[in-house]
């Protein structure tokens, strides 16, 4: 566990009469791994603490070190000459990042039992914090005897430099605390390590502190804020910062385009770089790497091409680090050829330059050329980074080539990257994609270092393949091992939940988004309503709607579709009417929902306002609009009309002609429907098994038994469609219209028909047309027996016998309803008044 900053500085110990701090430090920061361990190691004994490791050296170290230094400070009047030649070899040794050759020197110094001046110790801890050992440093800076406001700045520094931004802004709080008063350096250097961790709040009381303290119209303070509001997304501070900043440098400019440069805002980029030349401005490769990084987020690639313009007269086009931000830049705006001629121009390309390129190909789904730009980067004996086999590993995922993607996990295995985090989740997310979840999970289990994408990426498929409550119990464990769900797992846990239509773990994972601030979020609040609209919790699908933050497209959609399924005609267009007041424009989904909702109601009116939206949104090509026009025009018995948007229909399919052959059916329009059917086999369209129940119906409306029977036949021989309880029951009620009960029994006995309520209800019917009673009464109690709880079952029989004028048994019927606890739904009517 991590260990508080006061319990790592055992020797820190504020001085009774120094200045309270000027900023109220509260943070409950804590320092990281890298400080702990000097947990069980005691500061006592210097010597411990720094092994002395002698190692024959050559040069100016080994005749300075070989000198005898035994003279007491009175007795040699160079004393601090010596002292500063020892940190004159602690600079040239961190200037080389040679910690060997700095443990050399400060064990020299302790073997000589010199007494330190305050150069010497911050030259100590600069050395070891520039070598990147910032334990060693921390532990110099804990035995020195006078602290001051450089050795915690080296310090600091040391702590940044290797990425530890919330260490670096636990021991400036630390110098704080000791009563030390930060100089305009300490300040900059805890600003970035505040940009580091986002600590945005911080950073304002560093602000507030730099104003206090007269450091605020300093060139490094100033610069270090742009950046840290910069980084944060506080642009329009940094702008004001950067503003009234009496002296601009590069690095402020750079600051404040790398900004605006993240965030997207092309416009921007373009008006401060303007600003910059303008100016006349120096731009250094990094200015223009910045500046092509917000053309590339923005997709202005016209301004891009002129920024590699002016790269090429300054001479720079060719340099390494400005090539991969050109071929990044090219890659996102969709030119991988340009990229390509870029990356070929560049001398002796680094890993970096192979990286970028491998990733601009994967991103423009050329997978076969990243795998051959791969080759030749193993060809050319450089060795790829764990980004370049990432990258390579989600263009095989793409493509989904299950032996190219084995090649490269052996790739992968070669170079040693199997159990690194990037890769595997790479590597988990392309076997669960492909289907192949056992090999997912050993991957997933070999990666060292899980984290919350891992198990995102290992049961992201788990609904698609095998069982999803497989993904259920994933997460659980994920639980167990304290890591914290995110976004992205709800939105994938929640969709299993729709699978499995699991509406009681549903709840509880809409607990866990409350839990975790998300469940305003709109991506998570859509899987929401989706779960409960598949689980039919319809009122729950409208809180989760109503509780979102900011509704989008998607959403609306979600709740209007759910509405619609529900026959929820009215609460589909109204929410559809408050989207496009919202000012949140309709897609093809939306509208189709909606058409499909106002079907049922038979809203004729607001259908055609649906088709007039349409037409001026440009939808009413898409096959889902039209065939949605066509179902609600035919529900609400505008044939012709129906007729009219099917013939107008750019593109159909199967589903197309069944709802136009569906809707001369119900229309009584039969011979139509046949000739439908007809025309949809000749344009080489298959029907399905909706195709042959509405031709069905057509034949058993027109009384066509011989043609019935020929299209059942062709359901099986020719296309090869098992006939359902539909079919069965549409061949019946033919047989029936026409009186053969006779024939019925033997089409029962033949095809060994199980009893089935949808076919005894078509037998009664057609009983009823003849006047068959001794069959009526026995189709009756047979339906009785199926579904005893179904109302109509009981209402069908009861009115039959009244048509007939058998009114006991009318009265028997009614009486048996009754004591069946069930009751007869009144019917009801539709008109519409005023909208």
């Amino acid at each position: 566990m991590p260990r508080p900053l006061s319990l790592l500085l055992p020797s820190i110990h504020k001085p009774h009469n120094t200045l309270p701090s000027l900023l109220l430090f509260t943070r409950s920061n804590t320092c990281s791994r890298v400080l702990a361990v000097a947990e069980h190691e005691s500061t006592d004994d210097f010597a411990e603490n720094f092994p002395l490791e002698f190692h024959p050296v050559s040069g100016k170290i080994a005749r300075k070190l070989s000198e005898p230094n035994a003279r007491s400070r009175h007795e040699d009047r160079d004393y601090k000459k010596r002292l500063r030649e020892y940190s004159s070899l602690l600079h040239d040794s961190a200037a080389k990042g040679s910690l060997k050759e700095g443990k050399l020197i400060h064990g020299h110094v302790i073997k000589c039992g010199l007494e330190l001046d305050s150069h010497l110790w911050v030259s100590l801890i600069n050395a070891y914090a520039k070598c990147g050992t910032v334990v060693y440093a921390q532990r110099v800076l804990n035995i020195m005897p006078q602290r001051d406001v450089v050795s915690w700045s080296a310090l600091i520094t040391g702590f940044v430099a290797q990425g530890y931004g919330s260490d670096g802004v636990c021991l400036f709080c630390a110098m704080q605390r000791e009563g030390v008063r930060p100089n305009e350096f300490a300040l900059a250097t805890c600003l970035k390590a505040c940009s580091m961790s986002h600590d945005v709040g911080f950073g304002k009381q560093v602000h507030l502190e730099a104003v206090k303290l007269g450091f605020f119209s300093d060139l490094f303070v100033g610069s270090a804020l742009v950046d840290l509001y910069a980084k944060c997304g506080e642009m329009e501070l940094a702008k004001r910062v950067f503003k009234s900043m009496p002296e601009l440098n590069v690095v402020s400019w750079n600051a404040l385009l790398n900004g605006y440069a993240e965030s997207g805002d092309g416009q921007k980029v373009m008006h401060l770089f303007c600003s910059m030349k303008d100016m006349e401005k120096k731009f250094s490769k990094f200015s223009l790497s910045t500046v092509l990084k917000g053309f590339a987020n923005s997709g202005y690639i016209k301004a891009g091409q002129v920024v590699h313009a002016m790269a090429i007269r300054l001479g720079c086009a060719l340099d390494k680090f400005l090539s991969c931000s050109l071929v990044d830049m090219y890659s996102k705006c969709g030119l991988a050829d340009n990229a390509l001629k870029v990356f070929y121009r560049i001398k002796d390309p680094d890993v970096v330059a192979w990286g970028a390129i491998i990733t601009c190909l994967d991103q423009q789904g050329c997978c076969q050329e990243a795998a051959k730009i791969f080759n030749l980067m193993r060809e050319s004996s450089v060795k790829p980074n764990q980004f370049v086999l990432t990258s390579l590993v989600r263009a095989t995922t793409e493509t989904g080539d299950q032996r190219c993607g084995e090649s490269i996990h052996a790739v992968i295995c070669k170079y040693g990257f199997e159990s690194d985090t990037l890769v595997g989740n790479a590597l988990v997310s392309m076997y669960m994609e492909n289907g192949r979840v056992s090999y997912g999970s050993r991957v997933f289990e070999a990666i060292a270092h899980q984290d919350s994408v891992s198990w995102n990426a290992l049961f992201s498929r788990f609904q698609d393949y095998e069982s999803p409550d497989q993904g259920l119990r994933i997460f659980y464990q994920m639980l167990l091992k304290g890591f914290k769900p995110n976004m992205c797992t709800f939105i994938v846990i929640l969709k299993a939940c729709s699978s499995l239509s699991d509406v009681g773990f549903g709840k509880q994972l809409h607990a866990h988004t409350i839990k975790h601030s998300l469940d305003g979020n709109h991506v998570v609040g859509t899987s929401l309503v989706d779960m409960y609209d598949k689980s039919g919790c319809l009122e729950d699908a409208g809180v989760a709607f109503d509780s979102l933050a900011n509704k989008d497209l998607f959403a609306y959609t979600a709740i209007i579709t759910s509405y619609a399924q529900a026959g929820e005609a009215e609460m589909a267009l109204k929410c559809f009417r408050k989207m496009r007041l919202e000012g949140i424009k309709s897609n093809e989904f939306t509208l189709a929902s909606c058409l499909n909702g106002c079907s049922p109601v038979a809203t004729l009116a607001n259908g055609r306002l649906l088709h007039s939206i349409a037409v001026k949104t440009g939808h009413l090509l898409d096959m889902f609009v039209s065939t949605a026009l066509v179902a609600m025009y035919a529900k609400c018995g505008s044939i012709d009309d129906a007729e009219a948007v099917f013939k107008g229909s750019a593109l159909r399919d199967t589903a197309s002609w069944n709802m136009m052959i569906g809707g001369y059916v119900k229309h009584g329009l039969g011979e139509k429907a046949l000739e439908a059917f007809r025309m949809m086999l000749d344009e080489g369209y298959v029907p399905d098994e909706i195709t042959f129940v509405v031709v069905l119906s057509a034949c058993s409306h027109m009384g066509l038994i011989e043609e019935g029977k020929k299209h059942f036949s062709s359901i099986k021989k020719i296309y090869g469609i098992t006939p359902t309880i539909k079919h069965f029951a549409c061949m019946i009620d033919i047989l029936g219209r026409a009186g053969k009960f006779t024939e019925i029994e033997n089409f029962i006995t033949e095809t060994k028909l199980t009893p089935n309520a949808l076919v005894w209800e078509n037998l009664l019917g057609a009983c009823s047309w003849h006047g068959n009673i001794e069959l009526d009464e026995k189709d009756a109690e047979k339906l009785l027996e199926l579904e005893p709880k179904m109302e109509s079952n009981y209402v069908f029989p009861s009115d039959i016998s009244a048509t007939q004028g058998r009114w006991n048994d009318f009265s028997g019927v009614r009486a048996l309803l009754s004591s069946q606890g069930i009751k007869k739904e009144p019917s009801c009517s539709w008109i519409e008044v005023d909208g």
